[in-house]
């Protein structure tokens, strides 16, 4: 008898994983919106179900009939749910990359005997599994992750294209970003620290602040420096900072001819239409990652991971659903296949400390023609040695 697998949550993304699981399991999609839904089973071998994932009994008692709950919906919504399926004992994967604490959930996690796979899309995931594996190879002295998804033909004026929900980009723009330099955390402005950025077969982009460290931060403590930055085309910085200045992505409420709306709310629904990728429109992810350390020799080293995807015209899948999807359905694989068993909230760096579970996902996203360029050097002879 096959697996069952409950997707919450419609959009891009979650349709990209229900795409990639259905051939092989029972796979249900839910979700608020009938539109989102007939989209999807008219397309793929799904089952339906219209839920708002807010009525938390309704959700409960979903939730109860399925071998595997992935949690797909807007961030705003993703602990409340999180919390929800935890208490049924369902086995997760998470990727609504919420802004509250995961781990305040541990404790009930394990006490219901459930793995919950949290934040595992391409970044945070896919790079916190590639940083929990090198973790296991060498004393880790430092970690950059630079990521970005774009469109492939840029169109001014904001030259930028957003495959989910934009009030959780407008949330990258706005939250305090955290790191970790010299074994402190440091706190710095959101869309700061703009740099210029050259990655082989990539136009000029731009790296600035935002606060993607999230699980590395705590679960990596002896990593004395760790930072993550945002790839845009350059001058989105700029532009987003004169928005955020000037009080467009406010969540306090204000009155406009007598009727209440917070400034964020007006901003995001002004943006959908321009950021929303057309039918056909291209993107692409790029993500580069440089792990330095000390391998068993005390030999300085670094590791650098590549990854670059394209839109898929077979399939009329955006990279960035692939890239985040498809890290889902592998770790979603992993629990399916007892191959992951560790109980409690589970950030993706703890697959990656697997080594079994590290050959998978790779094993899985090559399968899906996910290209990962791996080398490493010898920081003091600076050339490949791998």
């Amino acid at each position: 008898m096959q697996q069952s697998i409950l997707i919450l949550g419609s959009g891009l993304i979650g349709k990209a994983i229900a795409a990639d699981l259905c051939h092989d399991y029972n796979v249900t999609c839910a979700d608020y919106q009938q539109e989102a839904l007939h989209e999807i089973s008219s397309r793929y071998n799904v089952k339906t179900d219209l839920i708002d994932v807010r009525n938390a009994q309704a959700l409960a008692k979903l939730v109860a009939s399925f071998d595997l709950i992935i949690i797909a919906v807007p961030g705003f919504l993703g602990y409340q749910t999180l919390k929800i399926v935890i208490e049924a004992g369902k086995n997760l994967v998470d990727i609504s990359f919420f802004p509250e604490d995961p781990f305040s959930l541990n404790e009930l996690a394990i006490k219901q005997g459930v793995t919950a796979i949290v934040d595992c899309g391409v970044a945070p995931g896919l790079c916190n599994i590639w940083a929990g594996y090198q973790n296991t190879r060498m004393k880790m002295l430092g970690y950059e992750c630079l990521v970005g998804g774009l469109p492939v033909v840029r169109t001014r004026p904001f030259e930028y294209k957003a495959v989910f929900s934009p009030a959780d980009v407008i949330e990258e723009y706005t939250r305090p970003a955290r790191y970790i330099e010299n074994g402190k955390q440091v706190v710095r402005e959101a869309l700061s620290d703009v740099e210029q950025v050259q990655i082989p077969g990539v136009d000029t982009l731009e790296a600035f602040n935002t606060d993607g460290l999230r699980s590395l931060a705590y679960t990596m403590p002896h990593v004395p420096d760790m930072k993550e930055k945002t790839l845009r085309y350059p001058g989105h910085a700029d532009l987003m900072r004169v928005f955020r200045d000037a009080g467009f992505f406010d969540k306090q409420m204000i009155s406009l001819q007598q009727t209440d709306i917070s400034p964020l709310s007006f901003t995001s629904k002004l943006l959908f239409s321009n950021w929303k990728l057309m039918p056909g429109e291209e993107d692409f992810t790029i993500m580069r990652v440089t792990i330095r350390g000390e391998n068993e020799n005390s030999e300085s080293i670094s590791v650098q991971y590549t990854l670059y995807d394209r839109y898929d015209t077979k399939s009329n899948l955006t990279s960035m659903a692939r890239t985040t999807g498809f890290t889902c359905t592998a770790a979603a694989r992993l629990l399916l296949n007892d191959i992951f068993q560790r109980k409690g909230i589970c950030p993706p760096e703890f697959i990656g400390s697997d080594p079994q579970s590290y050959a998978f996902v790779h094993k899985s996203l090559a399968k899906r023609n996910v290209q990962i360029k791996e080398q490493t050097f010898s920081q003091s002879e600076h050339k490949i040695i791998i």
